[in-house]
């Protein structure tokens, strides 16, 4: 039989490796490391973007509104053209529109199930033979099972974290060659919680026009911003060069679960009409999964009806957890913080192994941290940072405090002796 089945030529190498390294696959094995038994402390998951089920992070009653009507009205249980329901397309395009110098119609946005389809959809769309793509160190590691899946080769440019994690433009020139489709650039920060500055932003489009590749402006936390550096949506600039963004409503409402996503295509000089990305688009949506035609119905609804107090009341409390967060950490020898979050959901922590005794790495740490405390936090090296670490901040801060006190116990227990 194995003889028989070694001639099907199945082997599933580069997309088997990158799975054994997603969020969720390292999450669910710190997650077998909690001690059922012996632990009769909660357990406090630091590790993952998703706060849907905190009482404090409920969605708006709008939403809940918008997808309760969408139900009873019956008009929604079809389904939808490939590229979304004309009334969702529009509503979006005046949604993304108060953020931008120009407006954008109905036919710039295309829909996809969450934004981690939006990523499939534009990476198969812009795979070709030979082709890389830019993504940042540290960065959102879907991109890269995406790309191996797509053939495409993926060269990484550095954040520097001295700089607010801030794009080393003269890594993205060096590495940028004749086969190179676009770069990523995620803001609010995915998984640093850092906000570009409009200076930097167009910095960054400016390098790009120069060298002449796409920019993919993944503004997925777009808004979830509470420090000095408000949210600037990448597209201001897309008179200087085309982009794609890519966003969703899971983050700002809350609502991960929902799966809707979208590609807007800024492009107001008709680049990109032109060379026929708009019309491979839609090619692909033609055979790829749709969300669900219920919660585009609910989309219009939800983004008008949303009142601003539920957006800074979500805001507040994640600027809470930060202070909370930033304090705390500070109290720690071996975690250094090098930028006090300013958006986004999670942070990432340095790790100063010289501190610590019997561990040798932060896979090692994180694991050793979920047996010990009933604490789960994501070990730097799944994003990019080996020896580094990456803590959600999307908690309730009495909850957040007390994880981090676990952490702290852990690391003093683990200190090496003088």
């Amino acid at each position: 039989m194995e003889k028989k089945l070694s001639k099907w030529g199945f082997n599933n190498g580069d997309l088997k490796e990158k799975s054994l390294f997603s969020i969720r696959s390292v999450l669910k094995m710190l997650m077998e490391n909690l001690k059922e038994d012996d632990d009769n402390r909660s357990k406090i998951h630091l590790g993952r973007g998703d706060p849907s089920a905190i009482p404090c992070f409920r969605t708006s009653s709008a939403a809940e509104d918008a997808i309760y009507s969408a139900v009873k009205s019956a008009k929604f249980n079809g389904y939808a053209p490939a590229v979304g329901l004309y009334s969702t397309r529009r509503s979006i395009a005046e949604y993304l529109s108060h953020d931008l110098p120009h407006q954008l119609s109905p036919d710039d946005i295309f829909l996809a199930p969450g934004a981690n389809q939006a990523i499939e959809v534009v990476m198969s769309v812009l795979a070709r033979p030979g082709a890389n793509i830019l993504l940042s160190r540290p960065g959102y590691p879907f991109y890269e099972a995406r790309a191996a899946c797509s053939n495409l080769e993926v060269c990484h440019f550095d954040l520097l974290p001295e700089k607010g994690w801030e794009v080393d433009l003269e890594s993205v020139e060096a590495l940028v060659d004749d086969n190179t489709i676009a770069i990523v650039i995620i803001n609010p920060g995915n998984p640093c919680g850092n906000v570009f500055t409009s200076e930097h932003l167009q910095e960054i489009v400016e390098t790009a026009k120069k060298l002449g590749i796409l920019v993919i402006a993944d503004e997925v936390y777009s808004h979830l911003c509470f420090g000095n550096n408000p949210f600037v949506s990448m597209g201001v600039y897309g008179s200087i060069t085309p982009m794609l963004t890519l966003g969703s409503i899971s983050k700002r409402w809350i609502v991960p679960g929902w799966r809707l996503g979208w590609i807007a295509m800024i492009d107001p000089s008709g680049v990109l009409k032109k060379s026929g990305i708009a019309e491979c688009l839609q090619d692909y949506l033609e055979y790829s999964a749709n969300p669900a035609t219920i919660v585009q119905g609910a989309v219009p609804h939800l983004l008008e009806k949303t009142s601003k107090d539920f957006f800074s009341n979500i805001n507040n409390i994640l600027k809470e957890a930060v202070e909370a967060f930033y304090t705390k950490v500070q109290e720690i020898p071996c975690l250094t913080c090098p930028y006090k979050p300013e958006g986004a959901m999670c942070v990432m922590i340095k790790l100063n192994l010289s501190f610590l005794e019997g561990i040798n790495d932060d896979m090692q740490f994180c694991t050793k941290l979920a047996h010990e405390e009933s604490v789960i936090i994501l070990p730097g090296m799944i994003v990019g940072l080996k020896n580094w670490l990456r803590v959600t901040f999307a908690m309730e801060p009495a909850i957040l405090e007390e994880g981090l006190e676990r952490i702290k116990a852990f690391c003093l227990r683990h200190t090496i002796s003088s």
